[in-house]
């Protein structure tokens, strides 16, 4: 069963696909590779409330870490790269080739990039926090602003002044 829900966010309207027990999508309106829905999917916010509610929490700086279950559809390679992803802690940044580094595949930084565009959880599995080799930002399907929003989100600076 093919499931949808919309959340309103600070980085735009968010739909959460699904099928009851686990999420397998989480797009921004203009994301770069978001597929469109399944033709019989059918919305049901009951069935998304726990995300809804931990993405609340993320955006409020009340959570660093999704409890969710995910399923998501790729290939061998992209799926290692995501569930690598679910590694980097919140307020942490890495590079594309270290990422590949961290999977076994030290060659295969396009690569990586490349799977970590197709991440159909964005935001939950955090590929926002894959930054170039210098330091500078570089591609992401929800956009470069949304990025920069993510990561001055999760930036340490901001959770110090949170903590206190």
């Amino acid at each position: 069963m093919n499931l949808f829900s919309t959340t309103s966010s600070p980085v735009g309207d968010l739909t959460l696909v699904g099928d009851g027990e686990a999420l397998s999508g989480l797009y921004m309106t203009d994301h770069r590779h978001r597929p469109p829905l399944p033709h019989d999917a059918r919305r049901d916010d009951a069935a998304f409330e726990d995300a809804r509610q931990q993405l609340r929490e993320y955006f409020a700086g009340e959570r660093t870490r999704f409890s969710l279950p995910l399923r998501m559809e790729g290939t061998d390679f992209q799926r290692a790269v995501w569930r690598a992803l679910l590694d980097i802690e919140y307020g942490e940044t890495i590079s594309y080739g270290e990422l590949a580094r961290r999977i076994g595949r030290p060659g295969a930084s396009r690569a990586v990039g490349l799977a970590n565009g197709r991440n159909p959880v964005s935001i939950v599995v955090p590929c926002h926090r894959v930054i170039g080799s210098s330091g500078s930002l570089t591609g992401y399907g929800g956009g470069m602003e949304r990025k920069r929003f993510l990561l001055d989100l999760e930036s340490p600076a901001l959770l110090a002044l949170r903590a206190s």
